[in-house]
């Protein structure tokens, strides 16, 4: 009988068999399964949170709205087990000998199915209002400076650097969004509110829901990309004793997030962040201060009320927190967050 060295060149040799035109159709295949899968797919709305964590089941393992639970993932992937099954025909002998190649954990058998499963996966946004995007801090699109609110073109372009800096810190950085400390965005303050930030619940400070970040243990990225769109606008105040000009921001900021260690879970989720920063000078120093900064999130677990996001996947259990009102539509730039509780959500 073969041992473990040999199967695994003999089970590589059979997949390099597989020309590119035959792995060009395969993949043309699963593709096409996919969509049919999702075009037999009724319209579901699904629970959500709407102020900081808001929520509605979204993405499915082929980019469509998840809609059918658990018990319709065979379906969804019974035409795309067809065309994988030519390559675990092809090296039926290892399989026989490795079952185990058969599981997740399964290094080959991952290796010769990735094609055809990154053809169908290897754009999460798909299908979504989020693939026409920007990607990352692109989305973060400034408006042009100009003097105002006593001050000079040049210190309102530098107050808008700042306030990029602060965007991404707080939305795209990838160890704060993974469940790391929010370094990035405490060194972006202004030094004088660095000391008020707290990720303390209840405090009245900046804090946990100035930031995005997945609960630890419930996301992992899927892709490197974050779709962002929105709009910054500037205005000048004067408040008697401090007068200069207040930015303010309006975005949705989208993740392709999965379970840790399961690719295959990937939803999509939208979080719609929104606030107000002033910029003024203190002495000689231009300060860039955060008046207001929070955001929403579909899908996440109306459950948990400790500032972090807990996405809702398709298999995720239903919580003991209903969600209240009309879902809204979490892609809709112009619709001002609720003060509080959670709403319902269509589908991301």
């Amino acid at each position: 009988m073969p041992h473990g060295d040999d199967l695994d060149q003999r089970f590589n040799e059979l997949v390099g068999q597989i020309d590119d035109d035959e792995r060009r159709r395969m993949r043309a295949e699963a593709t096409r399964a996919a969509k049919e899968a999702r075009s037999r797919r009724p319209p579901r709305q699904e629970r959500g949170r709407r102020t900081r964590l808001s929520g509605s089941r979204g993405y499915d393992d082929f980019g469509g709205s998840g809609d059918c639970g658990p018990a319709a993932r065979p379906r969804r992937w019974l035409r795309a087990l067809t065309v994988v099954s030519a390559v675990v025909a092809a090296a039926g002998l290892v399989v026989a000998f490795r079952p185990g190649l058969l599981t997740p954990s399964g290094a080959l058998l991952e290796e010769a199915v990735a094609p055809v499963v990154d053809a169908v996966s290897a754009d999460p946004y798909a299908g979504s209002p989020a693939a026409g995007y920007a990607d990352g801090i692109a989305g973060f699109v400034l408006p042009e400076a100009r003097a105002m609110g006593g001050l000079s073109r040049k210190d309102v372009a530098k107050g808008l650097e700042r306030v990029r800096e602060l965007l991404a810190a707080a939305y795209l950085d990838r160890r704060t969004l993974e469940g790391g400390a929010p370094d990035a965005f405490v060194a972006a303050l202004d030094r004088d509110q660095r000391e008020t930030f707290s990720l303390a619940p209840g405090r009245d400070a900046i804090g946990r829901e100035s930031i995005n970040t997945f609960a630890p243990g419930t996301a992992v990225l899927a892709t490197d990309v974050v779709k962002v769109k929105g709009e910054i606008t500037l205005r000048a105040f004067d408040d008697g004793d401090l007068r200069g000009v207040e930015v303010k921001l309006n975005h949705l900021v989208v993740y392709a997030v999965h379970r840790p260690g399961l690719p295959r879970t990937v939803i999509r989720v939208v979080t719609h962040p929104t606030g107000r920063v002033q910029l003024y000078r203190d002495g000689g120093r231009l300060v860039a201060w955060v008046t207001g900064w929070s955001a929403s999130a579909t899908p996440a677990s109306c459950d948990f009320d400790d500032g972090y996001i807990h996405p809702v996947y398709d298999d995720f259990p239903a919580g003991t927190v209903a969600p209240t009102g009309a879902p809204s539509d979490p892609y809709v730039l112009d619709e001002e967050p609720g003060e509080g509780g959670c709403g319902s959500s269509k589908a991301t």
